[in-house]
């Protein structure tokens, strides 16, 4: 039988502030610094480990700060697909090869609208707003999001169906996320929402008049912000009855 040496204390002592140390979130360890203090930071588990705050809290604010970041980055990402659109457009169709939904186009087009513009000065004024208030939205909850997304969609369908015009662009989502931040508060009457909604209000309600067409600008497709904005109201409406998750 082999036998291995025994460790010496102060061997000892530091492997179990290593394990300590593992245990310690994100978040506490960036608190701890990065000098490799050994012994600053188990003291720090030790003196944790007397708050009458739960390890679990800790861990739950990292995940938080996680998602913060990926909710940040998540707008930025989906607009890389209408901006590379349109410099694949303008570099080599000439501004031709556009994507719209309309009459004779198949299902696909439904699903490309959102990502094909007229320009890049159509891309820029729906980018400016697209990000703000995707963010706002994404602060309920990435689910709220997509359901924005998929109202918008159900809406654009009949769109697609019927109207006798093609159009495309992400005004539709724009005016869907509008819609949704501007009905959830008053359906859920909780602090953020109202707050969301209020702000918005402020912020946004100059452009509602733009979905009258006696309002909307020549050229424009009233009748695809008018159906986003009903998209972002099934949304509101569809996740304040959806069942909490436990």
């Amino acid at each position: 039988m082999r036998c291995w040496p025994r460790q010496a204390p102060e061997q000892q002592q530091g492997s179990q502030r290593h394990a300590g140390d593992a245990e310690i979130p994100v978040v506490l360890r960036l608190l701890a610094g990065n000098d490799g203090s050994l012994r600053w930071r188990g003291s720090m588990h030790a003196d944790l480990q007397r708050l009458p705050v739960s390890a679990s809290w800790f861990q739950r604010l990292d995940r938080s700060f996680a998602q913060l970041g990926g909710n940040l980055v998540l707008p930025l990402l989906i607009l890389a697909v209408p901006w590379g659109q349109e410099l694949i457009d303008q570099l080599f169709f000439a501004g031709r090869w556009n994507l719209p939904m309309g009459p004779g186009s198949s299902f696909v087009g439904v699903l490309t609208a959102p990502f094909s513009h007229g320009g890049f000065g159509h891309l820029l004024a729906n980018s400016l707003v697209f990000v703000p208030l995707s963010w706002l939205v994404l602060l309920k909850g990435r689910r709220d999001y997509l359901a924005v997304w998929l109202g918008v969609y159900a809406t654009a369908i009949p769109v697609w169906l019927l109207w006798p015009t093609s159009s495309h662009g992400l005004s539709g989502v724009v005016y869907g996320l509008l819609a949704y931040l501007l009905l959830i508060g008053w359906l859920e009457r909780r602090p953020l929402s109202l707050l969301l909604s209020l702000l918005c209000l402020i912020s946004y309600g100059g452009v509602l008049p733009s979905l009258l067409p006696i309002f909307s600008p020549v050229g424009v497709s009233w009748i695809g912000h008018v159906s986003g904005f009903g998209g972002g109201l099934l949304a509101a409406w569809g996740m304040h009855h959806s069942p909490v998750d436990p």
